[in-house]
């Protein structure tokens, strides 16, 4: 087997983050083109620059800033006080160990066993976890899974993580805007076009309508098998930074048995998690996590 380093593991990050731009990219522009015939096809030429405009601003602005609405669609609280001293003392210590910068640290009011990081790089990232996740873990449970996503934060994963989560969350809007554009009467134009030999705007109709049905799907499963390599990738850089695999393997056990799967999470943002915070019948094919029997297999294993 190929032995890649941590360091190759990051630049195939960047590389994985740069295809996955463009990819996204090129299904936005087709999907604007569409709602701009939609419309109005007379006014196509100015419309979709001033779409792509606004497509790149909130881009920029949902990743430079996502981290903050991803904290606060949590309910995540600065965990500041004295019953937050070993999470802090933890999250600095591991930091030091994988030479960053300490995270911010945040703690989510759930009694499900969850953690995430989130942020645009390691000089500006933020570790959360759960009320409950404190309360049932031990010490080294605890650092294991702090290691975890400390892990993502090294390997630059929370950089992708945040462009995954802000791409997918503006495909399913395009998408969102365009059905109803249908539903309501948008594709009357075509009707009008087929007239007057407007066969290209028609096809140019009808492939937006395809795309925004399955667009969302096709994001869905690029986010389900990048996060699933990253979240082996953290579980073994994780246990590197601690020395000890067995505390991140009983902590996943621990969440394995008791979490119930009903946090109240948006799905452009669960692949940040260190467990799917929901459950449903298509884990199996659809989760954007590996089974957590098998993370836990390999993590005995080391």
């Amino acid at each position: 087997m190929e032995h890649r380093s941590f360091q190759d593991e990051m630049s195939r990050n960047r590389r994985d983050s740069l295809i996955l731009a463009v990819v996204v990219s090129v299904v936005l522009f087709a999907l604007i083109v569409s709602v701009s015939y939609m419309w109005d096809p007379t006014s196509v030429y100015v419309m979709v620059p001033i779409a792509v405009i606004m497509v790149f601003i909130y881009t920029w602005s949902g990743y430079q800033y996502g981290d903050k609405v991803v904290l606060s669609s949590v309910g995540a609280q600065p965990a500041e006080g004295p019953q937050f001293t070993y999470l802090n003392d933890t999250v600095e210590g591991l930091a030091i160990a994988a030479g960053i910068p300490k995270p911010n640290v945040y703690v989510i009011p759930s009694e499900e066993l969850n953690a995430f990081a989130t942020g645009k790089d390691p000089e500006h990232a933020s570790i959360g976890v759960t009320a409950g996740l404190m309360k049932t873990l031990d010490r080294q449970e605890l650092e294991g899974v702090v290691a975890h996503e400390m892990s993502h934060i090294r390997n630059r994963d929370v950089q992708f993580m945040m462009l995954v989560a802000v791409l997918v969350g503006l495909i399913g809007i395009v998408s969102h805007m365009i059905l109803r554009s249908y539903w309501w009467g948008g594709g009357g134009s075509s009707r009008r076009e087929r007239g007057r030999g407007g066969d290209i705007r028609i096809l140019i109709i009808v492939v937006g309508f395809v795309l925004a049905i399955f667009a969302p799907i096709l994001s869905r499963i690029v986010q389900m098998a990048v996060s699933r390599r990253r979240e082996f990738l953290a579980d073994a850089s994780g246990a590197e930074l601690t020395r000890y695999p067995d505390g991140l393997a009983d902590a996943l056990e621990k969440i394995m048995k008791l979490n119930r799967g009903d946090m109240k999470v948006s799905e452009s943002v669960s692949h940040l998690f260190i467990s799917d915070p929901t459950h449903s019948a298509l884990d199996a094919i659809y989760s954007t996590h590996p089974p957590i029997e098998e993370r836990i297999k390999r993590l005995r294993e080391m």
